[in-house]
């Protein structure tokens, strides 16, 4: 699976951003669908997963302002990112998992280049 992260650019805080990832090479349908994301001098964090079933999961720092979704006709995976802060600033990678929805990054054998957000104040 070859993933394609895309929809990174310059927002204000308190903006909105969508983020998309793009399969190719094979359907993502049977996968869990992670986001990650890595700020300056920070370590990677988990930003959302979603089952093949489609069950979501966020940690508390961006629950309520994040929503992950699917759509297994086009091969691809969403974050839409509401409400943003200069926090959230990271690069942001998308990820493909045959273990199902994980927290650990290392359940994650798929991974796309990621795509840049930065938050201004």
């Amino acid at each position: 699976v070859q993933l394609q992260a895309s929809g990174g650019g310059l927002v204000q805080a308190e903006g909105s951003l969508r983020l998309s990832c793009a399969a190719s090479g094979r359907t993502i349908s049977g996968y869990a669908m992670g986001w990650f994301r890595r700020a300056p001098g920070k370590e990677r964090e988990l930003v959302a997963t979603v089952s093949s079933g489609g069950s979501t999961y966020y940690p508390d720092s961006v629950k309520g302002r994040f929503t992950i979704s699917r759509d297994n006709d086009k091969n691809t995976v969403y974050l839409q990112m509401n409400g943003l802060k200069s926090e959230d600033t990271a690069v942001y990678y998308c990820a493909a998992s045959t273990y199902g929805p994980s927290r650990s990054s290392e359940r994650y054998a798929y991974w796309g280049r990621g795509t840049l957000v930065t938050v201004s104040s």
